[in-house]
């Protein structure tokens, strides 16, 4: 399956703005512990920067949307679809985006 057909999938999955926060807080605090824990060559870091950005975007499904996350399906395709969401959350593209068609 390529992007293009995956990604409207993947919003549908996650159209709760709830879970939208969740995914950028965590994608984005993830990011920066990770980043840390490489460049201070610390796997701790890099570890905790794994687990805050999956485990509440995991939780945020089952509590806020009541589905199970797309990274079990297309792992690849579902982290690329983290940050392009989390982008146009960012720039404000996502919030004129129709999940619905």
């Amino acid at each position: 399956m390529s992007f293009q057909e995956f990604y409207p999938e993947y919003l549908a999955a996650h159209s709760d703005p709830r879970t939208r926060a969740v995914h950028a807080a965590g994608l984005l605090s993830g990011l920066t512990v990770g980043v840390l824990g490489l460049l201070e060559r610390n796997p701790r870091y890099v570890v905790a920067g794994l687990a805050l950005g999956y485990l509440p975007a995991f939780v945020s499904h089952w509590v806020f949307e009541g589905n199970h996350p797309k990274t079990f399906q297309q792992p690849l395709n579902s982290f690329r679809g983290d940050f392009v969401m989390v982008y146009q959350l960012l720039t404000g593209q996502l919030a004129s985006f129709d999940v619905s068609s």
